[in-house]
């Protein structure tokens, strides 16, 4: 019987090419990404229970103490009345000084964001009046600041034809304007 030849054998630095090692490091690639991707989504959904769900526990405490006391109703959105920037000098204390702030007034409802649009002319007038008389040393800090938001709001309810709450009582009234938002701040 006759042998088949034999095939003639490679030099000894040649390995046989293999096709199937291409194929099982992209399988173990991919099966690592998709793990990753599911202990990421596991791991996002126990935060999530644990932040939302958990009324009683110990980590609401904390943000029940630190919050305040007022719920936003999500089905009624606030509404906001924007005015044009003011622009102003302060009133002297060493040189010449400017305030540019726009502002954002909070209102009830869009029924009163729209009525406001009749009384801008008087509110920038009160604004710009309130704006020009004080000193820059008074609106730098963040008291400063407050404070004039709280006289500002006074200013403008007034306009409205709501009276001021009495000097040194700061109880809540309800009134259409119910904050002042600075937007930009800026002295020069």
């Amino acid at each position: 019987m006759a042998k088949a030849p034999s095939k003639p054998e490679a030099p000894a630095g040649d390995a046989p090419p293999k096709k199937g090692g291409k194929m099982l490091m992209i399988i173990i690639i991919v099966v690592l990404v998709l793990l990753i991707i599911v202990a990421g989504g596991i791991g996002a959904l126990i935060l999530l229970k644990k932040g939302g769900g958990d009324s009683g526990g110990e980590h609401a405490e904390p943000a029940a103490a630190a919050a305040p006391h007022t719920a936003v109703d999500l089905a009624h959105p606030p509404v906001f009345a924007a005015l044009d920037a003011f622009t102003v000098n302060l009133r002297r204390e060493e040189g010449d000084h400017y305030l540019q702030a726009v502002i954002a007034l909070r209102v009830t409802d869009q029924k009163t964001a729209d009525a406001l649009k009749g009384f801008t002319p008087e509110i920038r007038h009160r604004i710009n009046l309130l704006l020009s008389s004080k000193l820059p040393s008074e609106v730098q800090t963040i008291e400063g600041r407050e404070a004039l938001a709280a006289e500002i709001l006074d200013q403008v309810n007034e306009s409205l034809g709501y009276p001021p709450p009495p000097p040194g009582s700061r109880v809540p009234v309800a009134t259409p304007v119910q904050a002042v938002l600075f937007n930009s701040f800026i002295i020069q």
